[in-house]
């Protein structure tokens, strides 16, 4: 959702890897998959893919289930490193039953799969009739659903009865010997806390040193740390301009609202009042490759050590030559350390 960008840090950075976002918002499966593979050929060293129920705006139009499509992409690609961002393992799907998702996936994918999950979103959640708790029940629940994510991947019988969530005698049989990486979405300090403290690593959309710099005190020190930039690539920058606002105004809009609104109509409704002036100041727009290593550079300078890049629109083969021919080449210096 919307970001605040901060001003660089001015500290020195270490190498940085560059990945792609595979938009389930906005790409069918079939899509998805032969995007991931071309993700691979254009050189992205891993990709992100979500994990929704809705997509954010009727718009954008689609919405499926990832872990088929995971299970496709495991096929279409042989190199391309792959994490979920996010999955809430709280309401919709039980953290049993994603944990044993997530452990074909890396056997799928042979290692090249990782976990990341939230506190997730209402727009997703409340299908499944259970409602919409506040901010700090989400996060408990969060902490015991990767509690019992973790007890499973030993490949123990593992029975757990806590506060929100019940595993009676259950034991994954297919799994890795190692487990996948586990990553927490981080969005404030209090999440930067659990994800250096619970996880592996951190996912975040705002290239803000202060979070990391937290996340970093909390345990996550060394650990990856995975930003999401939202750019728009096209021939000029009005008609990129036309296509984010058009695609993907939640960029401009209060991240508050992506937690709380329940409905596609919703995000609608609020769309209304989003001006492409305002969509343009979140995204990147256009085909000045240095307006995007310039972007990039602030997250590699707030600390980030991965960049995903999510192109907004129908054009990914078009900004995935520009990534190729344009971005790589100028951004050298950071993707080297």
């Amino acid at each position: 959702m919307k970001k605040r960008p901060r001003r660089g840090t001015g500290r020195r950075t270490g190498p940085v890897r560059l990945g792609y976002k595979l938009s389930s918002e906005e790409q069918g499966p079939v899509a998805l998959i032969r995007l991931a593979g071309m993700a691979e050929e254009h050189g992205f060293s891993f990709a992100l893919i979500s994990d929704h129920f809705h997509p954010w705006t009727d718009r954008q139009g689609q919405s499926a289930f990832v872990w088929s499509v995971i299970g496709g992409i495991a096929q279409a690609t042989r190199r391309l490193e792959l994490g979920t961002a996010v999955t809430c393992p709280t309401v919709r799907i039980h953290p049993a039953l994603v944990a044993q998702a997530a452990a074909t996936c890396a056997l799928l994918m042979e290692g090249r799969f990782f976990l990341g999950l939230g506190t997730g979103e209402n727009l997703n959640e409340h299908i499944v009739g259970q409602g919409w708790p506040e901010t700090e029940v989400r996060q408990e629940r969060l902490i015991e659903a990767v509690e019992v994510i973790r007890r499973l991947w030993t490949g123990d019988n593992v029975s757990h009865h806590g506060r929100h969530f019940t595993v009676e005698n259950a034991r994954l049989y297919s799994r890795p010997d190692t487990p996948p990486r586990l990553l927490l979405a981080v969005g404030g300090p209090r999440s930067a806390d659990l994800a250096g403290r619970l996880a592996d690593g951190m996912v975040g959309t705002d290239p803000a040193a202060e979070i990391i710099d937290r996340f970093r005190r909390a345990g996550g020190a060394g650990k990856p740390r995975y930003g999401e930039l939202t750019v728009c690539w096209a021939r000029s920058e009005s008609a990129a301009r036309r296509t984010a606002r058009e695609i993907w105004p939640t960029a401009a809009m209060e991240s508050s609202l992506s937690w709380e609104l329940p409905l596609p109509a919703h995000f609608e409704a609020v769309a209304e009042l989003v001006t492409e002036d305002a969509v343009a100041e979140s995204v990147v727009c256009g085909p000045d490759p240095e307006r995007y290593v310039t972007a990039i550079r602030k997250y590699a300078e707030a600390g980030y050590d991965h960049v995903c890049l999510h192109q907004v629109g129908p054009d990914q083969a078009g900004f995935m030559r520009f990534y190729q021919r344009e971005i790589v080449p100028r951004a050298r210096a950071l993707l080297t350390g």
